[in-house]
């Protein structure tokens, strides 16, 4: 799944890059280093304007939405926490998303997206809490005692090592996977209206997922959908809706084509923001983090 990016490019740029032909963008965009659901994302899609004659032809827009899809029949607005991503393999398919998909299209920017890889020695260990020394930073002292509560010398005792068990959790190491070109990354995205109680209308969105290509898979098995800028125009048209026509548009990465490296650990907390969060992790920030071990 994608439920992390950062989206940086100031909004002329996107502007300028997307072709937009109206600036719908109620307020600044400011650059969100570490977007998380239920964010304003910007999005660009093709729609005719607002109270503009039927006849009248969709327009390239750049908007800032909720992310999250909210289907228009939900009862409330909490579903869309849940449906942040839709897989390119049944979103056709699918009743939340298929009606978007026919019609509904947009384009999500971004720099790229953070993936969480466990982190195991070559034993299955978790290295998280291994030092180079061998020892474990979760209980086991240079006498040789290890976490279940067994000494060299004694009997071991299960219960304790039960317990020490169930409270050891894997250590994970998020990644930063970019286009190894410095292009923005162009989800395939799909949006919706829902009118509240209140009578308000809200945008929201979801990031279309695919297969991640080999080199990737083993940060993740999945990764956003990149539509390439010579589909951008088919993909945002409306009035393509043919869905083998709609499918065929999309094409997941190819190996090679992405960089992914370790960052520091505080992209965890959905508080922190700023370009830190993005830059290559500093030896010993992330421990066990060495990008060679993976590709």
């Amino acid at each position: 799944m994608c439920g992390r990016y950062a989206t940086t490019r100031a909004r002329q740029e996107l502007l300028d890059e997307f072709q937009v032909q109206l600036d719908a963008v109620d307020g600044d965009i400011q650059p969100d280093y570490n977007v998380a659901p239920t964010k304003q994302v910007p999005v660009v899609l093709n729609r005719r304007p607002k109270d503009a004659p039927e006849e009248a032809a969709a327009v390239r827009q750049l908007r800032t939405v909720r992310w999250g899809l909210v289907p228009s029949w939900a009862k409330d607005l909490s579903i869309g926490s849940r449906m942040i991503n839709a897989r390119f393999e049944t979103v056709h398919e699918k009743p939340s998303y298929r009606r978007a998909f026919a019609r509904r299209r947009c384009l999500l920017p971004a720099d790229g997206y953070f993936e969480w890889y466990t982190l195991q020695d070559q034993g299955g260990q978790d290295q998280g809490g291994q030092d180079q020394g061998g020892q474990d930073q979760g209980g086991q002292d240079q006498g040789g005692q290890d976490q279940g509560g067994q000494d060299q010398g004694g009997s071991p005792d299960p219960a304790e090592g039960e317990k020490k068990a169930k409270k050891k959790k894997p250590q994970k190491q998020p990644y930063f996977i970019r286009p190894n070109d410095g292009a923005v990354m162009a989800m395939a995205g799909l949006y919706e209206l829902w009118k509240s109680p209140e009578d308000e209308w809200i945008w929201t969105c979801t990031v279309i997922t695919t297969d991640a290509p080999d080199d990737l898979g083993r940060i993740h098995d999945r990764m956003p959908m990149i539509v390439e800028p010579d589909r951008w125009d088919a993909w945002l048209d409306p009035a393509l809706t043919e869905t083998e026509q709609v499918r065929g548009l999309l094409v997941p990465a190819m190996a090679g084509t992405m960089d992914a490296y370790p960052v520091s650990k505080a992209v965890n907390n959905v508080r922190n923001n700023g370009p830190e969060l993005i830059e290559p992790a500093l030896s010993g920030d992330s421990p066990g983090s060495n990008s060679d071990g993976l590709f």
